[in-house]
């Protein structure tokens, strides 16, 4: 019953910050706050734990649970929390509480109805971790979008409700895609074995005609890659990460996109192992020119948050590289780099979000010179800007160098030109640093007395998100002995 508690917990967590608001403006973060230390110690309690094959199932799980849901149309309750699905649940937990952090002082309106949006956001978002019913998957898959849609629409900037309909359209016909992919292999398995079922081990038993497979596939392909997000499908993130405030920013980018990742390691290619084989040559393309086109994007944007958003993107492609090269090298690589590139990008964001806050524009033309009256957060935008880029002795260098290492193993002439990427991610990080940071200082009526340096409490929250990208850098194994136990059993 654990993974139902960690659920369950935000969920009512979140109907707790709401109603806190009542009783004082600023006890909804403390509430928001406390609910996910809790959750956070209920993933510590699962550390140690054993694993085991199910008996209806296949690979090794820490926790395993399935309970009657709607049995007449195959549905149940089905969760489940493996080295892979483990590392990404840590990874939600530690950002919401960055996500609560970076809300702290700029949300001042309806903070109860934000903390609840976000709370249930990050709850949608661990059932789609863990669940094991394509059907549950799908329920927890629409569960995180509305809250980050309402996140956007209320609290965003000056084009919020564009870019929040727009993210809504993105995710919602991407979203009903898959559904009717779901509900296709589920009516295959109905053919096959006389019953319906969305359970994730069964599916794995149906046998597709090949261009039925294919069809299916791309069904949850578009789906994922939608969220991943992955060129064409990806014009939605930049406008939803520019007008979104800094906490939906640290979510969108930290964890929203890690589940179209997640959605292609855990379904998508072992439930069509030769459909995917088959697919796998355009997906690396499409990888390889989501890094090249987007890094080539950035370097045109003067809207900072924009600019890390493209950059997301670009990052991204090394995910969808490793993930359909298919080996163990590649796949490992793709997971350290969603690792990496969650503390990376959620930080770059929580920056961009707390230079708009202090000087209220985004616009780098209006910047320049700001290392000598913010020391603090320029040292700090420098060490994750060059985490960003690749650095060695950091979790995005570990990641990127076993995607493409393992990317070499499947297809050298579009590995080759995804490396360039590494190329564009070294000019456009140091290429903001000196925008923002270096040159003559530019004075504004709104620079004044508004930009201040960070505050003890903002650098804990950076230190944290530094401490885990050396721990990856140096430490890699930790991580890589987590997700190999499942890796080992998907491929």
């Amino acid at each position: 019953m654990i993974l139902a508690w960690l659920i369950l917990v935000l969920f009512i967590g979140g109907l707790a910050a709401w109603l806190a608001e009542f009783v004082d403006a600023r006890l909804p973060r403390v509430v928001a706050l406390v609910f996910l230390l809790i959750d956070a110690v209920l993933l510590l309690g699962l550390m140690n734990a054993t694993p085991f094959v199910p008996a209806e199932g296949s690979g090794e799980w820490l926790v395993y649970l399935k309970a009657e849901w709607l049995p007449r149309f195959g549905i149940y309750f089905q969760l489940g929390l493996d080295g892979l699905s483990l590392l990404m649940v840590l990874l939600t937990v530690f950002l919401g509480v960055i996500a609560v952090g970076a809300a702290w002082s700029e949300i001042q309106e309806r903070a109860g109805f934000f903390y609840f949006n976000l709370l249930w956001t990050l709850a949608g978002v661990i059932g789609v971790f863990v669940a094991l019913d394509l059907f549950l998957f799908f329920f927890f898959w629409e569960v995180m979008l509305i809250p980050m849609y309402l996140i956007i629409a209320i609290w965003g900037h000056e084009n919020k409700n564009y870019a929040a309909m727009k993210f809504f359209i993105f995710t919602q016909v991407s979203g009903l895609l898959m559904l009717i992919a779901i509900l296709a292999l589920a009516y295959n398995h109905y053919l096959q074995f006389g019953a319906f079922s969305f359970d994730y081990f069964q599916l794995q038993n149906v046998q597709l005609a090949a261009s039925t497979a294919m069809l299916i596939m791309l069904g949850f392909f578009i789906g994922f890659g939608t969220k991943l997000p992955t060129v064409p499908l990806h014009t939605w993130l930049p406008d939803a990460h520019s007008q979104a405030p800094t906490a939906g920013s640290v979510i969108l980018a930290g964890i929203l996109l890690k589940t179209g990742a997640y959605g292609l390691i855990r379904f998508t290619l072992p439930l069509f192992p030769d459909a995917a084989a088959e697919f796998a040559p355009i997906a690396m393309t499409l990888a390889a020119v989501s890094i090249l086109y987007c890094a080539k994007v950035a370097f045109a944007q003067t809207d900072l948050k924009r600019l890390i958003a493209y950059t997301s993107v670009s990052h991204m492609g090394f995910v969808t590289l490793g993930v359909f090269a298919w080996n163990e090298q590649a796949v490992q690589g793709a997971v350290m780099t969603m690792l990496a590139h969650g503390l990376s990008a959620a930080a770059l964001f929580m920056l961009a979000g707390g230079l708009q806050y202090r000087i209220h524009t985004r616009d780098m033309r209006e910047m320049g010179g700001f290392w000598a009256r913010v020391p603090r957060m320029a040292v700090v935008a420098l060490f994750f800007s060059i985490a960003a880029l690749g650095m060695p002795g950091l979790g995005n260098f570990v990641g990127e160098f076993l995607a493409l290492l393992g990317a070499f193993q499947a297809n050298i002439p579009l590995t080759v030109v995804a490396a360039l990427g590494l190329v564009f991610a070294s000019v456009y990080s140091l290429w903001v640093i000196q925008k923002v940071f270096q040159g003559v200082y530019r004075d504004h009526p709104d620079h004044g007395e508004s930009l201040v340096d960070l505050s003890r409490v903002e650098m804990v929250f950076y230190l944290l998100m530094m401490i885990g990208l050396v721990w990856m850098g140096m430490y890699p194994q930790s991580f890589l002995d987590l997700s190999a136990m499942t890796l080992g059993s998907l491929l």
